[in-house]
């Protein structure tokens, strides 16, 4: 199966209509032929927003910000993958939930990120609830998703536990953090849980001053497919990442190095 996917490299619109921002990034994607669109981490709010205010912009899956999700997936015929902050029913603090939105504007997965990053002086956990499982894959008509956001992608075992689930495409929604050796990082990284488990992989970074800022896609044999807008470079800032998927490659690469056939589980305890 091919179809076209596409990254929305984008920071927190200055005038905080990210609905808006959403609906701008769907009407190019639908012009390119796009089927599926994916935006960052931090999609709904300001990055690093306090407890107080991450408690006030949360809502719930069916609230009205995913339902504004679902009206501009309809309008341009797009599944629609992106971040949110999910009320907690236990009255903690918010989820950090990764969502799919199908072309009808139906809510098709979610998952809650459940690694949170307390490291280099951010503390995720005194400001968001941690989810207790991996993400489960999402079926589509062009290929299985595997939902998970930012820091999950230094973790490999919820990215093989998504391709024995039958992923084909891992998505990473993500704010990953500029500094010493971290862009290194975020590109070995993506294009190692590719070739680790055989399939394709995107990470979609958000665009602010503090993040590396570069969008990816990798193939099952760690090719690079597509490559975002680098901050640091002549194209500096938001812009929209195409990527051609071609899933018959995964077959093609497992054919090849039959790894899956080769796993011995029984050792890995």
């Amino acid at each position: 199966m091919q179809f076209t996917l596409a990254l929305a490299q984008s920071g927190y619109p200055q005038d905080g209509d990210v609905l808006a921002q959403i609906e701008g990034f769907a009407t190019r994607a639908e012009a390119a032929g796009a089927a599926m669109l994916c935006f960052p981490e931090a999609l709904m709010s300001p990055h690093e927003p306090s407890a107080p205010e991450l408690y006030a912009l949360a809502e719930t899956l069916d609230g009205p910000f995913m339902q504004g999700v679902g009206r501009i997936a309809t309008r341009h015929h797009l599944w629609i993958v992106g971040t949110m902050s999910e009320v907690n029913p236990a009255g903690g603090p918010p989820f950090n939930t990764a969502f799919a939105v199908d072309d009808r504007g139906v809510l098709a997965g979610s998952y809650q990120k459940c690694h949170l990053y307390d490291a280099h002086g951010v503390r995720e956990s005194e400001r968001m609830s941690a989810g207790n499982e991996l993400g489960t894959v999402v079926s589509t008509p062009f290929c299985t998703l595997g939902l998970a956001i930012c820091y999950d992608l230094r973790f490999p075992e919820s990215a093989r536990a998504a391709a024995l689930a039958g992923a084909e495409l891992l998505l990473y929604p993500a704010a990953w953090y500029d500094g010493p050796h971290k862009l290194s990082h975020w590109k070995t990284l993506l294009k190692a849980r590719a070739i680790e488990n055989e399939l394709f992989v995107a990470g979609i970074c958000h665009a602010g001053d503090r993040f590396v800022g570069e969008s990816l896609v990798y193939g099952p044999l760690g090719e690079l497919v597509a490559q975002g807008p680098d901050p640091n470079g002549p194209t500096k800032g938001e812009g929209l990442v195409i990527a051609r998927i071609d899933t018959s490659k995964i077959s093609s690469a497992r054919d090849a190095m039959p790894i899956f056939e080769h796993r011995r589980p029984e050792l890995y305890r």
